[in-house]
């Protein structure tokens, strides 16, 4: 306990502030007119930092300075503390300006385009006094927000390693094949993905869950995807399938919601994988603030019940004590 008081004392959040814009600016001086201090200053802090916490940050050299293995332990502190400072302001203001709540949410991609634009009316209009701050990830990236309190509550494909946190199931879509209405398998009412592959492929973002799983299929079978471009998006996808430049995969629902208009065609994948559960992620639930409590319960609704299943109950349990 002394020594967390001694720390307490020592080490100030602006400290924190700047080595972190020393890390991401990788240098003192481009982090001093980030933060729009003096050279001299930003240096003395670091060097009071380091004081206070008894160890080398960085290790210096002519050209810059690099991250000691300690700093690189800090910088993760550092940046979950300012993000939890960081929420805290913004709640707090939120309570001024008479909003009862404040939800940051990271989600993929499928998730926004394909259901949120659909499931999030209905939830203001049940609680006009909370306040979401969405903001898009690919799966593994919601995980790794959400585990580090950059998030409250994280939507993402159910394949991706949830790690320690709490898991609620959502909604579902299946992968289909957008080709051209003249490409050879345009008579197709289903298709193998493993079919696609004589053919080049407009891709996904290239860490997607989509373009990752596709690459596994594809190793799967004793094949390569033939990739001629990848793009950073469904419409983008649709777009470049309509010009000829190959076929790609999308979500159903992305399909139907995009391609309405362009002469282009989405067929069904046949297998197993393509058939995608999203699920909704968050720390504790019994940690969570009411509002989060509340668009968790309310996203859960749209997916599958699953009795027994103890996150659940906590989550349940908790909404009502609130």
């Amino acid at each position: 306990m002394r020594q967390i008081s001694h720390l307490i004392r020592r080490i100030d959040l602006t400290s924190l502030q700047l080595f972190v814009a020393v890390c991401e600016e990788g240098t003192q001086t481009r982090a001093a007119s980030r933060e729009n201090m003096a050279l001299s200053a930003v240096s003395k802090r670091l060097v009071e930092l380091e004081e206070a916490l008894g160890t080398s940050l960085f290790v210096r050299h002519p050209k810059g300075m690099m991250l000691a293995p300690a700093g690189e332990s800090l910088l993760h502190h550092a940046r979950s503390m300012l993000a939890s400072v960081e929420k805290m302001g913004a709640e707090l203001d939120e309570y001024r300006m008479g909003i009862r709540g404040h939800v940051r949410t990271l989600a993929n991609v499928s998730a926004i385009f394909e259901f949120l634009l659909d499931d999030l009316p209905a939830f203001f209009a049940m609680h006009r006094l909370v306040k979401i701050h969405l903001e898009e990830k690919l799966s593994a990236g919601v995980i790794k927000a959400v585990e580090e309190g950059y998030g409250d509550v994280g939507i993402c494909v159910s394949t991706t390693d949830s790690r320690d946190l709490f898991v609620r199931p959502y909604r579902s879509d299946r992968l289909a094949l957008a080709v051209p209405w003249d490409h050879p398998l345009a008579t197709r009412t289903s298709v193998d993905f493993v079919e696609s592959l004589d053919f080049d492929h407009i891709g996904f973002h290239a860490d997607s869950a989509i373009y990752t799983r596709s690459r596994v299929a594809a190793a799967e079978a004793g094949k390569t995807v033939n990739l001629r471009i990848n793009v950073p998006s469904f419409d983008a996808i649709c777009r470049m399938v309509q010009c000829g430049l190959g076929v790609g995969l999308i979500p159903d629902r992305a399909f139907d919601a995009i391609a309405s208009g362009m002469d282009i065609k989405a067929i069904p994948l046949t297998d197993d994988w393509a058939y995608r559960e999203l699920k909704v992620v968050t720390r504790d639930p019994l940690g969570l603030s009411a509002a989060a409590r509340l668009l968790v319960e309310h996203l859960a609704q749209f997916g599958p019940s699953r009795e027994g299943d103890p996150a659940q109950t906590i989550m349940s349990i908790s909404a009502r004590e609130s």
